[in-house]
């Protein structure tokens, strides 16, 4: 079964006293950029791994695709 990316609800910045940073939550999911990145690898090489099904991600609209943040860092600390 797939893991659903869920979404946070962020406060306003004017909830936060004067001064203060509020902290991101942690993504549950990456996109095809975020992999690119962390790989330091092209679009091309991501994609061969989304069709070889190194992890398990899913495919949102027409173009985006979601990859679950434990599985591929399972599959990154294997390799």
């Amino acid at each position: 079964m797939m893991e659903a990316c869920e979404l946070y609800d962020v406060p306003e910045v004017s909830d936060f006293p004067e001064g203060a940073v509020p902290i991101a939550p942690e993504k549950r999911c990456y996109t095809v950029e975020d992999l690119q990145n962390i790989l330091m690898c092209g679009r091309t090489t991501v994609y061969d791994l989304l069709k070889t099904n190194q992890f398990r991600y899913f495919k949102l609209g027409r173009t985006g695709y979601r990859i679950s943040r434990k599985s591929f860092d399972d599959w990154l600390d294997k390799q």
